[in-house]
């Protein structure tokens, strides 16, 4: 309710960061959101635990899929402990399944949102030291971005992802979000009166990071770089590496490389799993084509060792996921297995079944050039409403 918002706004700056407040104002406001988007356990007339769920598109090989993000979760430390984040859990993925979505990602603390059935699949990109500096370019401007400069920087964005095989860009209500809330600003880099890079950092201080930088060419790119790093003189600099884009490239020299010390990654949640492969139908069959596999007449069988997933492959396309009970050796019927936790990863992630095969007793194909075929090792890029850093 309206008269929940002062409470809510101080129970995020206690317990997050003093700019929640001002971002769960900007979800809750907007119209593409709302104050139904936010859920809030009271004791009395008192908010003790809130979350807020975001509308959100994950796109894979063409196939655009309705997601879900939870943000925005706290509990007030006196209430902790009593299963009110699970509950408000349990009343977001109710919403978001009444929303149609039938993937959730979100950022998250390590190991606790795996009680709620989400798992890491996608890999984060590193932030990466910045070393030294290409010359600036005395004709391009760096300035805040504007609600104008909207439709150029989700171009930018745009251009930048298809580089991807798995995105996740920014909602048109989440751009609005961004150029008022206070923990990131939103940049472009202008160049006769046309938006030719955009980049979102953290506020000047000692350190400062430079994120989902996108640019129309690689000199763009390095102005980008130059330009943000003017805007806090000797300070320690970051830049995340978007592998294969253009910032990727034109930034390669200008970076520390270091392999990568820790893993990161996002969550993923499938709440149905033949829901989602249903979904994903149009794209194993572009995939199965383009491999040149020939399997009509025969099924697919994908089991989660609990149920199992049966894809008809029909001489013009594959017909709807038929699902059944457990089979504990799918092998035996020329299947692949895949226990439920690494569903996500298997669709989503860096390994492909080739690679979770490697590091995973539970994921395997009887049939190898199949299901390498189906389930390849992808490549992805998230945008979020914040900075997994």
């Amino acid at each position: 309710m309206p008269a929940d918002l002062d409470q809510i706004g101080a129970l995020l700056s206690e317990r997050g960061e003093p700019d929640d407040a001002i971002d769960h104002r900007l979800v809750v406001t907007d119209p593409d959101a709302g104050l139904s988007a936010c859920a809030v356990v009271v004791d009395g007339d008192r908010v003790v635990s809130t979350a807020t769920l975001l509308d959100e598109e994950v796109r894979i090989g063409g196939v655009r899929l309705p997601a879900g993000q939870v943000e925005l979760v706290a509990t007030d430390s006196a209430y902790e402990g009593r299963g009110l984040v699970r509950a408000l859990m349990h009343w977001a993925h109710e919403r978001s399944a009444a929303r149609g979505h039938v993937v959730q990602a979100m950022i998250g603390i390590p190991y606790f949102y795996r009680l709620f059935g989400y798992e890491y699949a996608i890999d984060i990109p590193q932030a990466l030291n910045v070393n030294s500096l290409p010359p600036g370019d005395a004709a391009a401007t760096l300035r805040a971005a504007r609600p104008s400069d909207i439709p150029a920087m989700a171009a930018l964005q745009a251009s930048a992802q298809s580089a991807f095989d798995v995105t996740m860009p920014h909602s048109a209500a989440c751009w609005r979000w961004l150029l008022e809330h206070e923990s990131s600003n939103l940049l472009v880099l202008e160049d006769d009166d046309t938006v030719i890079a955009t980049a979102r950092t953290t506020p000047p201080g000692e350190e400062v990071l430079l994120a989902e930088a996108a640019a129309r060419d690689e000199a763009a790119a390095r102005a980008l770089l130059s330009g943000v790093a003017a805007l806090a003189p000797g300070a320690d600099m970051q830049a995340v590496h978007r592998a294969g884009t253009v910032t990727g490239h034109a930034w390669q020299e200008f970076l520390d490389h270091e392999p990568r010390r820790g893993a990161e990654q996002y969550y993923l949640r499938i709440p149905d799993p033949a829901a989602l492969l249903d979904r994903l139908r149009p794209l194993f069959w572009q995939r199965l084509t383009a491999g040149g596999i020939d399997r009509t007449g025969r099924d697919i069988v994908i089991s989660t060792f609990g149920a199992h997933h049966r894809i008809p492959v029909l001489a013009d396309g594959l017909g709807e996921v038929v699902t059944g009970g457990a089979i504990q050796s799918p092998g035996s019927v020329g299947g692949a297995g895949v226990a439920p936790d690494h569903l996500a990863a298997l669709l989503f992630g860096p390994h492909g079944i080739e690679g979770l095969t490697r590091i995973r007793p539970d994921v395997y194909a009887a049939d190898e050039e199949l299901f390498q075929t189906l389930f390849p090792a992808l490549t992805a890029d998230v945008l979020s409403y914040y900075l997994p850093y």
